[in-house]
């Protein structure tokens, strides 16, 4: 322990080594060096104590510690926030203060260590530890801290871009005042300046993003969500999504390009050329999803510049689909209006129930009385989040016999809904399951592969036409509509799902065969056909491809090239057989059945609850080169175009007239920087493989 002074009135000041010397002389010295913001005073090392008039302590350590008497001639002091003691004074002899910085400033405090955001951490409270240009104190137990004005401005702009903040709020008094008081050195910057900041932070960040999608071993799929403005103009968010060489899905927020006319039958097209323009994707495109169903004119647009720009995926039949969740939210939203009187009623009945805190003390009571089995509890829905009606609709009919009682035990309540209304609301509640379901496949952290939309889909499909010519009048009118919105999206994307679940080893064309009897009947047979004659045809044009872009080649290549070279050809057996194994690979390859026949005469994988069909496909890549290749593909087509947050919302995005007042340019910077710095908490890895049987 270091011992600064036997002298009471010293133990608390920073003494320069250099002028000890004076010190011994008496010469008591007070320095100011204004370019530090430090004000350091010397005293004396010999002064005569004056007990009547007690100096008051100054050290920063004080404000942390206490002293406090143990004994007789004996104090300590103590961390205000552990509790633990340090030697202060014993009889005449004093102890230093350089053991109760270090408790404080580096983090030795059990309590600092816990809370890293506490006082004690933050520069103004370690401000006077801190080391001056032109001397050195002996403070070196403790972290010096410099004030880096590239750094503010480097943080400033990341928090505006994280957090949705206006660029304006530089120039806004408060936030002026409030770091002007925080660090009087910094500059304060203006709006054009921290523009410029964010600008520059996106652009970082997109020469990261750009050297991991040129390094894309597959293709690239897009996804276009437009949002419309209150000053007409559209705002067309392009999203990619793809598997790395490592096997695992990335989706990224690639451009928000401003559409002038975005109801024309260009807009999406040009969005589209735009993004592989910037990202320099020519022949890496394989499909484009579409948050809206389009037009004749807006569709020929885009199979045309997808045609010219990648002929080589099915002549288009892949490259324009419907947003899976757009397509729920709008059957749900056409369901509830059908019958909006009988959910404007259970909605006014636990309104009645929610809005007072003495009539939900009732409910609870009556369904303790009534011993109700359900653990559901009511909430008012929000009538932009349709998952939240569909929870409300349900716990209220899970909770339907104390609403049939409350009117005993509250005689305010008149409203009750009859035992037919009930009736009702199962019915609708029964078929509203199936697509709450399938939306919350889309909000999953991981999100499923395209073959897992293949089961909810046709399952709907079926359900709904059922329904639909039903004798109930009351099923026969909820899902008739229904029915007619979701057969849209069924012709548009059932070809997608299908060619996407026949690369699943469990199901293969067995369940498109088994599904499309159920929904077409006596006409399935041609419909399987379709399926599979586009299978074969992608393969070969999957084929035709370098062989570069195979992972089996990759991985062979890579493997050759961080080995060694045998001038002798003597291979791991030392027989000298290297060209007879490459021979029997070419003949063998020539002799046997096509990688897609022999994968699909190949019997069917158990079902199992966890299957991870891609990482599947990647331990076969080696038996299946070719084929692996397009399952990749085939298995990462997006369903979605929105995220996960969005998925139940039953209004469309707007772009807010803030951001429209700002250029195109400084729009797309803020919101795509957004989404690639909360990336790395978004990206989950590809779960092992967990199948049975063999592979």
């Amino acid at each position: 322990m270091e011992v600064e002074s036997p002298n009471p009135i010293m133990n608390n000041e920073l003494v320069p080594i250099e002028d000890t010397q004076s010190m011994e002389t008496g010469m008591q010295l007070d320095l100011l060096e204004p370019e530090a913001n430090h004000l350091v005073e010397l005293t004396p090392s010999i002064v005569e104590p004056q007990p009547t008039k007690r100096r008051k302590k100054k050290s920063v350590v004080w404000e942390h510690f206490t002293i406090e008497t143990v004994g007789a001639g004996c104090r300590r002091a103590y961390c205000k926030q552990c509790k633990q003691s340090f030697a202060y004074s014993t009889g005449n002899k004093v102890a230093g203060t350089s053991h109760l910085k270090r408790h404080i400033a580096k983090g030795t405090c059990p309590v600092v260590l816990r809370n890293q955001s506490t006082p004690y951490n933050a520069p103004p409270k370690m401000s006077s530890f801190t080391d001056t240009p032109k001397r050195r104190y002996r403070t070196a137990a403790v972290p010096y801290l410099t004030f880096d004005a590239d750094r503010c401005r480097h943080e400033i702009a990341r928090m505006i871009i994280m957090h949705d903040y206006p660029l304006h709020m530089v120039e806004h008094p408060g936030f002026m005042a409030f770091v002007q008081n925080l660090q009087p050195r910094f500059d304060m910057v203006s709006f054009n300046t921290v523009q410029g900041d964010c600008v520059a932070t996106y652009l970082r960040e997109k020469a990261s993003i750009q050297r991991v999608i040129e390094g894309v071993p597959g293709r690239i799929f897009l996804t276009l969500d437009l949002w419309p403005s209150s000053r007409t103009v559209g705002y067309m968010f392009v999203s990619g999504q793809f598997i790395d060489s490592e096997w695992k899905m990335h989706r990224k927020l690639l451009n928000v390009i401003m559409e002038p006319y975005p109801e024309s039958a260009t807009a999406f097209s040009h969005s589209v050329a735009a993004c592989l323009s910037d990202w320099n994707m020519d022949g890496k495109l394989f499909s484009v999803t579409i948050n809206q169903p389009l037009n004749d004119a807006a569709t020929d647009n885009m199979r045309a510049l997808l045609s010219v720009k990648n002929p080589l995926v099915l002549d288009g039949q892949l490259l324009v689909g419907n947003c899976l969740a757009r397509s729920l939210s709008r059957i749900f939203v056409d369901a509830v209006i059908s019958v909006d009187g009988l959910v404007k009623m259970i909605r006014d009945s636990v309104k009645y129930v929610k809005t007072s805190e003495s009539r939900e003390e009732k409910f609870v009571e009556l369904k303790q009385q009534l011993q109700v089995p359900s653990s559901k509890t009511l909430a008012i829905d929000d009538q932009t989040r349709w998952n939240t009606t569909y929870e409300m609709l349900l716990a209220a009919w899970e909770l339907k016999e104390v609403f049939s009682c409350l009117d005993t035990m509250d005689p305010d309540y008149k409203d009750t809904p009859t035992e037919e209304n009930w009736k009702q609301v199962e019915i609708l509640c029964t078929y509203l399951k199936p697509l709450f379901d399938t939306a919350n496949l889309l909000t999953t952290a991981g999100s499923p592969t395209t073959n897992t939309f293949f089961h909810e889909a046709w399952k709907i499909q079926l359900e709904l036409a059922r329904a639909a010519s039903s004798k109930d009048p009351f099923v026969s009118t909820l899902t008739k509509s229904m029915q007619e919105n979701f057969d849209k999206y069924w012709k548009s994307s059932c070809f997608i799902l299908a060619i996407a679940v026949v690369m699943d080893p469990r199901f293969k064309l067995k369940l498109v065969e088994f599904s499309f009897s159920k929904i077409y009947g006596d006409n399935s047979a041609s419909y399987v056909k379709i399926v599979d004659d586009g299978i074969h045809e992608l393969f070969h044009e999957y084929i035709a491809l370098p062989r570069p872009l195979t992972p089996a080649h990759t991985d062979v290549v890579n493997d050759q090239s961080a080995k060694p070279k045998d001038p002798q050809g003597i291979g791991s057996n030392g027989l000298g057989l290297t060209d007879f194994d490459v021979y029997m690979m070419e003949t063998t390859s020539q002799l046997s059945k096509p990688e897609l026949d022999q994968y699909l005469e190949e019997s069917l994988l158990p079902r199992v609850h966890e299957f991870d069909v891609v990482g599947w496909w990647k331990v076969n890549r080696m038996k299946y080169p070719t084929l692996s290749k397009m399952a990749c593909d085939i298995l990462s087509i997006p369903v979605c175009t929105v995220p996960a947050a969005s998925v139940f919302d039953t209004v469309r995005k707007e772009m807010d007239s803030y951001r429209c007042s700002l250029r195109p340019e400084t729009v797309e910077a803020l919101i795509c920087a957004k989404d690639w710095l909360q990336a790395e908490t978004v990206e989950a890895p590809v779960a092992p493989v967990k199948v049975e049987g063999p592979m």
